[in-house]
């Protein structure tokens, strides 16, 4: 079964932290300096917070998959919806280490579908070499390719790339 999830940019974590502590009733199942994280099931929700230096409100939305089965589907389901699909293959983005299929809906809102499958003591890894570009780890679409390496498609969208 799949997990919303919402990824919101705060200015005062701490703070944050408290009010959706509040609101879900439960603290968070990651804590870090400058994130959080729930993993809800009423409502089936993959909620977390950072702090990256980003405006703070949403930063994206997205759908999390429990296998690469399921990652597989939502990426067809994205390609026909028609929007630019930017894969990452064993990427390390908030603390986990997942594989995505990044795109933006119509009005340029940024979906991100993916599949955990380990934990990362780092935020994003940017000395990967399937890293995103190391600013955050929500990539903008239209100004990535995926990056090139020794002509095997890697996993990374990375600007001005290729």
């Amino acid at each position: 079964m799949n997990r919303f999830h919402v990824h919101l940019n705060v200015a005062d974590l701490a703070a944050s932290v408290r009010f959706y502590s509040q609101l879900f009733a439960a603290g968070p199942t990651v804590l870090k300096d400058d994130y959080a994280k729930w993993m809800l099931e009423d409502p089936r929700v993959n909620f977390a917070i950072s702090t990256q230096g980003r405006a703070p409100g949403v930063d994206h939305l997205g759908i999390q998959a429990e296998s690469g089965e399921e990652l597989a589907a939502l990426g067809k389901r994205l390609d026909a919806a028609g929007g630019a699909l930017v894969p990452e293959e064993a990427a390390v983005c908030c603390y986990a280490r997942s594989d995505k299929v990044w795109t933006e809906d119509p009005q340029g809102t940024r979906w991100e579908t993916f599949h955990t499958f380990g934990e990362a003591t780092t935020y994003y890894a940017a000395e990967s070499a399937c890293a995103t570009d190391g600013a955050a780890c929500t990539p903008d679409p239209k100004a990535m390719k995926p990056k090139v390496d020794k002509g095997t498609p890697c996993c990374a969208p990375q600007a001005g790339c290729c």
